[in-house]
């Protein structure tokens, strides 16, 4: 079905998050891309606000639906993607590489305790 990279920590609600020392790169799954289809709009924070895991800190719109994306981790944002804010519909493209929507400066490393490694997410969404 979907690829799944192996250097990635998953949450439930579908985000990842890529860690370099202090610092999260955040995304949506392929598999919630696909779920979603043809996606028309995205709002993403400015640079320097602080987000909290488990909170929202942005939308995605497709044709079908509107849905918020949840921050898995505390922290600042140090950079958003706004390629994708001007062109939404390439998210789909390289949703692990050019796709990512958030670099964040984490606060605690620990808050991603929780998240699924790459077979624990497969087996969520693909019932594997």
């Amino acid at each position: 079905m979907f690829e799944y990279p192996e250097d990635l920590k998953y949450t439930n609600s579908h985000e990842y998050i890529r860690l370099d020392d202090q610092t999260a790169t955040v995304g949506i799954t392929a598999f919630a891309i696909d779920q979603l289809g043809d996606i028309v709009f995205l709002d993403l924070p400015e640079v320097g606000t602080k987000v909290e895991k488990g909170q929202t800190f942005g939308t995605i719109e497709s044709v079908k639906a509107v849905e918020d994306i949840y921050s898995p981790v505390t922290g600042t944002v140090l950079a958003a993607n706004s390629d994708l804010v001007d062109a939404p519909e390439n998210i789909a493209s390289d949703p692990y590489g050019t796709s990512w929507l958030l670099k964040v400066n984490i606060e605690d490393a620990s808050e991603l305790d929780g998240t699924m490694s790459a077979t624990e997410y497969r087996s969520k969404v693909e019932g594997v």
